[in-house]
């Protein structure tokens, strides 16, 4: 096989990656390819979060220990938020104590960043809690909040889209 000619342009950009990586490692993320990564550290640095360690839990917490679940989107990809792959009450039960945090991408562009309360979701906490009951406690699989609801209802707490545009 041989070298397609862009890998001397990937070459000349991945010293600046390794930099954005260690940067990442700085604030617990040990990867920006993988579990939007990049995009994470782009949103708690933008909003003084810091990352939680280990998969289990919520995501991020502020200066004063109040945690916070962190979501984000790509609209070019996706017109909704996923949520979990096994929702169910013990889930449901844990988002209903935080925060959520939703950033809007326009491919790897940060737009948007809304804060939404418990009280704010509690509608779809209380359509997946009835789903799952409905369903004879069978977990649902990664229901979705749609990008509307969140700009409709959040508080807009970044915006990076100029008021000239």
């Amino acid at each position: 096989m041989k070298v397609h000619p862009d890998k001397a342009i990937l070459d000349e950009i991945f010293p600046s990656l390794r930099k954005y990586q260690q940067l990442a490692e700085k604030h617990g993320i040990n990867d920006i390819f993988q579990d939007n990564g990049g995009k994470l550290l782009q949103v708690i640095l933008t909003t003084s979060l810091e990352v939680l360690p280990g998969r289990e839990g919520n995501d991020a917490k502020d200066e004063n220990g109040n945690e916070y679940e962190l979501k984000s989107v790509n609209r070019l990809l996706t017109k909704s938020f996923s949520t979990h792959h096994h929702m169910n009450p013990t889930i449901i039960a844990k988002y209903k104590q935080v925060d959520w945090v939703f950033a809007i991408y326009e491919g790897i562009e940060l737009l948007y960043i809304y804060l939404l309360t418990p009280s704010q979701l509690m509608p779809f906490y209380d359509k997946w809690e009835s789903k799952w009951h409905a369903d004879g406690g069978k977990d649902i699989n990664n229901p979705k909040i749609p990008m509307t609801y969140v700009m409709e209802h959040g508080k807009l707490i970044f915006s990076n889209i100029s008021i000239y545009e």
